[in-house]
């Protein structure tokens, strides 16, 4: 069975008062779900904090990034054993923001990839097309590329040991969403893609759709075969938002 999944992404946001108050407010609501895995993904220096409050109840953590180098020079970079000293279980790689506004391209996420698993870490791997990708009609060839780029060096038995995370760029932080239907279109194509290469893979793969997913819109998006969740933003910083985004994947 898919592993159903709700991914907190808190990017840059957050002090130790607001967080432990979000934390408090979640642990208490969510502690009784039990039909789908919640895990938020917080800045490098929360983690210890975070792993602190979080260890004894059902919700697991991550980091929003990770170094593709295992050790060295590299000033100002976090490795993925550094990230197991904090117990984390997800780390999030290629993310649009990361891709455009740090200059990742497809290469440098498929070595963070590979760097996460190595060191026993679960990526999420996002991939997603731009407003004028979408127009020109080349999602799926930016998505089928985004993809190859990782299985061609991790091989496609990777992909049992990380989620796949969907997000339109068009729809982050813009408040705009794709529709279920669209959503769902680009959830199936890349399951295809992986059950052509792998079909046991293919139907255990988590695929989460992360654009502007809220309270209001996230039991429609759930209800759509191929989605398992959500990689959650701005809404994962608003305790109500975030339970309420929980529990529809739950229910």
């Amino acid at each position: 069975m898919r592993r159903k999944l709700v991914a907190g992404n808190w990017k840059m946001h957050g002090n130790l008062v607001e967080n432990e108050q979000l934390l408090n407010a979640i642990v208490t609501s969510l502690d009784e779900l039990r039909n789908a895995q919640f895990a938020v993904c917080v800045p490098f220096p929360y983690l210890p904090s975070v792993q602190s409050a979080l260890k004894p109840t059902n919700i697991i953590w991550g980091a929003q990034n990770v170094s593709q180098y295992e050790k060295g020079a590299y000033t100002g970079e976090v490795s993925a054993s550094m990230l197991n000293d904090f117990g984390c279980t997800f780390v999030i790689v290629g993310h649009s923001e990361r891709r455009s506004l740090f200059g990742e391209d497809n290469h440098t996420v498929a070595q963070k990839y590979i760097a996460a698993q190595r060191a026993g870490l679960m990526p999420i791997l996002c991939v997603g097309e731009t407003l004028e990708q979408r127009e020109a009609g080349t999602t799926e060839q930016i998505i089928k590329e985004q993809l190859a780029a990782v299985i061609n060096v991790a091989g496609v038995e990777s992909v049992g040991k990380a989620v796949i995370a969907y997000e339109p760029v068009w729809a982050i932080g813009t408040g705009k969403t794709a529709s279920p239907q669209q959503a769902q279109d680009v959830h199936a194509f890349i399951r295809s893609g992986i059950e052509a290469q792998n079909i046991n893979i293919a139907r255990e793969l988590t695929i989460l759709y992360g654009g502007s997913v809220k309270a209001n819109n996230a039991s429609e998006l759930f209800a759509m075969p191929d989605i398992d969740g959500g990689l959650i933003g701005g809404a994962s910083l608003i305790a109500d938002d975030f339970i309420a985004i929980c529990r529809a994947l739950s229910n």
